[in-house]
């Protein structure tokens, strides 16, 4: 193989492997910032929820535990894909996409699943919770990684 050809070739190599790192260190920082940082919080300690409004909240926050638990399986999934994918793969193979796009679909279904449960915690409130919740959840979604 040429110099020119090998040249290539490493570049195709290292170009998927980074892409593969920095998808791999995206997806970190994402299941550690799976929800909406201090949901239950602003839900349960900023708000004066009656009694009822906070029964309907638990049973809301209760089956979404459920389902974020089966997401966030999937995402690990497709990160141990993707790992495999590499591992096995001599650079940017059909494979390691179809793995990018698993892991790209799985946390795509974790954040609409999350945005979703939002809105159904929402629908509970009062027009002044709402207010309250809509301007903590914005501030909690601009603020800067710790």
């Amino acid at each position: 193989m040429s110099s020119n050809w090998k040249s290539i070739a490493l570049t195709v190599v290292m170009a998927a492997l980074a892409s593969a790192g920095g998808a791999w260190l995206g997806a970190g920082w994402m299941m550690q910032r799976h929800e909406t940082p201090g949901l239950h919080e602003i839900v349960h300690q900023k708000l004066d929820l009656t009694a009822e409004q906070d029964v309907r909240l638990d049973e809301i926050e209760a089956r979404f535990a459920v389902r974020r638990e089966a997401l966030e399986a999937d995402v690990r999934a497709a990160n141990r894909e993707l790992a495999q994918a590499i591992a096995a793969s001599q650079g940017d193979s059909p494979e390691v996409r179809a793995a990018v796009d698993h892991f790209h679909d799985a946390m795509g279904a974790l954040q609409k699943a999350t945005i979703a449960h939002v809105f159904e915690m929402r629908a509970v409130l009062t027009p002044e919770q709402a207010r309250v919740f809509d301007r903590e959840i914005a501030g909690a979604l601009t603020q800067e990684p710790r």
